[in-house]
């Protein structure tokens, strides 16, 4: 599961690093299905960062490796 995350999250990168950031996978709990983040650079002190994070990348995740329940930002 985690490998398919990663691979999810490499979909995302291009649009993050554009504006100056990026994403990072911290942890992954597969009993739970919930996904555990850092946005780095320009989008970890963006005020959008929220909305990037659950339009963006919980929505791709939850698309891509349909076990995601949630993404949460740390």
């Amino acid at each position: 599961m985690k490998e398919r995350i990663e691979k999810a999250l490499d979909l995302i990168r291009p649009a993050l690093q554009n504006d100056g950031g990026d994403v990072e996978l911290v942890d992954v709990d597969e009993a739970t299905g919930v996904v555990k983040v850092k946005l780095v650079g320009a989008c970890g002190s963006c005020p959008m960062s929220q909305m990037t994070l659950r339009m963006g990348v919980e929505r791709v995740l939850k698309e891509q490796v349909p076990e995601v329940t949630e993404v949460e930002a740390v």
